[in-house]
């Protein structure tokens, strides 16, 4: 048996191993548990990146390649100590406040605590349990993005259902702006505690960034587990207390007509829907994102709170809840007349079968299904009935075979959508352009970002802004297509205009943008990263012009 003293003297010699040193983590194992006291190891910390990512709420990337895609975070680093725009690195979907100014942004939740500040997350899978001494992320571009560092108790690797999943918050803070855009190894002091881990998870905040931040790996360094058995039984006890979700508040059911669960995502579970079930029968907006993973909320108790809560209910966020499945969405369609907002943001386990019963919420105006498994037969038939649908978010829907198609039942039966979401669409032709854009005029935000099969050659961007006078937000990202006419009609027939993005092309001249900053007064956002005509001499040029106007110009070291 180890004695205190030991145990102290254990806890404090550490090591740094890469490869190969599981091998001398058993041997020191099987040494405490022979009762050999004299043969303590003279190393006990480790040091790995990320085996696996194994969740997250959005990325830049297409769900087909690895570029700015969540994925490049597993493993060593690609890009560190450079700095700039790589594609080898993670990158979140947005930054800044350009998105939560657009109409198709959901108004914020009251009663949202104050120190909640996370938008995005990550979830990493390591090797080896240990007990946290230091997490160190490789930010190479925009650093500054990261709020909040959690461990979790549950082994992700692990063969056997989790029983008590608890997380722990090592480090949080508020947002920040870092002065420069160079990279640094960010390594915030962390809490200890009290059981070995093997799942981190980040969560981030880019409001206050100019520009995308970019991660190219984590580590986590710790003890190993080697001591857990000697423990007490009192520290045992201590180790499985548990935190409670919410205090007592006033049971009024005018209380809760709002409910933003999203900050107590790692804590819910069926019992907090069934304490709060009561409290919630004149509920009318409720935000349940990030809540319910690995067991945490089943279809029973899920089904209960909505049959009981779900009849005013208008408004619904199920972002990245991975316990949903096609029973879960066959009582939202049963239970929720009046629902109006349904956003499945990253459900990206649920069936494409599921998706048929959205059809019967006839009442939809705002519906985001970005990086879902959706297929055509069932957005073609939630087009059928959804007819007042003024928010659509299709980005990375990549079942989708013909957004043809999908473009011509939009323009017939969905006159009045104000904005739609078409990030990575890999098959909208010309043709499906004009027809969309002809039938909905109304649009204020189109994006077409990484619409490979758009040809500027075609005439179809000058069709587009000749037709969307009320536009407000457009972003053309990657098509190297995109030219100075196009520029120029939008100059002249989109006086609305907010935000631009038109990465990448190499046909755009200094000339057009400032003929299109001239002429668009309310222009606040404008993305010329990569655009070879377009320089950091003509970025300073014009910005000292239109200083209001953040003109954005990646790099890469």
């Amino acid at each position: 048996m180890l004695t205190l003293l030991s145990m102290f003297y254990y806890i404090c010699l550490r090591r740094r191993s890469r490869s190969g040193t599981r091998g001398e983590a058993l041997t020191s194992r099987r040494a405490v548990e022979s009762g050999q006291r004299a043969v303590l190891p003279i190393s006990v910390e480790v040091e790995q990146y990320a085996k696996e990512v194994l969740d997250f709420s959005s990325h830049y990337g297409s769900e087909n390649s690895m570029s700015y895609t969540m994925w490049n975070l597993a493993g060593v680093p690609n890009v560190y100590p450079s700095s700039g725009d790589f594609t080898q690195t993670a990158v979140f979907r947005a930054y800044g406040t350009w998105w939560e100014q657009c109409a198709s942004a959901p108004p914020p939740f009251r009663r949202t605590p104050k120190a909640f500040h996370s938008q995005d997350y990550i979830e990493l899978g390591f090797e080896e349990p240990v007990y946290p001494t230091a997490v160190e992320v490789l930010e190479t571009y925009y650093p500054g993005t990261i709020v909040q560092i959690l461990a979790c108790s549950h082994n992700p690797f692990s063969q056997n259902p989790p029983t008590d999943v608890r997380w722990e918050v090592l480090w949080s803070g508020e947002p920040t702006k870092v002065l420069t855009p160079q990279a640094r190894q960010f390594s915030p002091t962390i809490k200890h505690i009290g059981f070995p881990t093997n799942l981190l998870r980040l969560e981030v905040n880019s409001s206050l960034l100019d520009y995308y931040t970019e991660l190219d790996a984590v580590i986590l360094r710790g003890l190993i587990q080697l001591i857990l058995s000697h423990l007490t039984l009192p520290d045992l006890c201590r180790l499985a207390q548990s935190c409670k979700l919410l205090h007592q508040h006033c049971c009024d059911p005018l209380q809760y007509t709002q409910l933003s669960l999203q900050p107590y995502w790692g804590r819910l579970s069926d019992a907090s829907l069934g304490h709060l079930q009561g409290r919630c029968t004149l509920l009318q907006r409720l935000n349940l994102s990030w809540t319910g993973n690995r067991g945490a909320l089943t279809l029973t108790g899920f089904s209960s709170f909505m049959k009981a809560c779900g009849l005013s209910l208008g408004c619904l966020e199920l972002s990245c809840c991975h316990f949903l499945n096609e029973p879960c969405l066959e009582v939202i369609s049963q239970t929720c007349p009046a629902l109006q907002d349904l956003n499945l943001s990253s459900c990206d386990r649920l069936q494409p079968q599921a998706f048929a019963h959205i059809s019967k919420l006839t009442r939809l105006r705002r519906l985001v299904l970005y990086r879902t498994k959706i297929e055509q037969t069932a957005i073609l038939s939630i087009l059928t009935f959804c007819i007042e649908l003024k928010h659509l978010n299709l980005g990375s829907c990549v079942r989708i075979e013909d957004y043809d198609v999908v473009a011509s039942m939009l323009a017939a039966r969905c006159r009045s959508l104000c904005s739609l979401d078409l990030w990575r669409c890999r098959n909208l032709t010309d043709r499906g352009l004009a027809e969309l854009v002809s039938g909905c005029r109304m649009l204020e935000e189109l994006d077409l970002g990484w619409c490979p099969t758009l040809q500027s050659s075609t005439g179809c961007f000058q069709q587009l802004a000749r037709c969307l006078p009320r536009l407000r937000k457009l972003f053309l990202t990657a098509n190297r297509t995109v030219c100075d006419s196009d520029v120029e009609e939008l100059a002249g027939s989109c006086p609305s205009l907010q935000h631009l993005d038109i990465l990448g092309t190499r046909l755009v001249s200094a000339a057009s943008l400032k003929k299109l900053l001239q002429s668009c007064p309310r222009l606040l956002l404008l993305d010329v990263s990569f655009c070879s005509q377009i320089d950091m001499r003509v970025v300073q040029e014009l910005s000292s012009l239109f200083p209001k106007v953040a003109i954005k110009k990646s790099f890469t070291q």
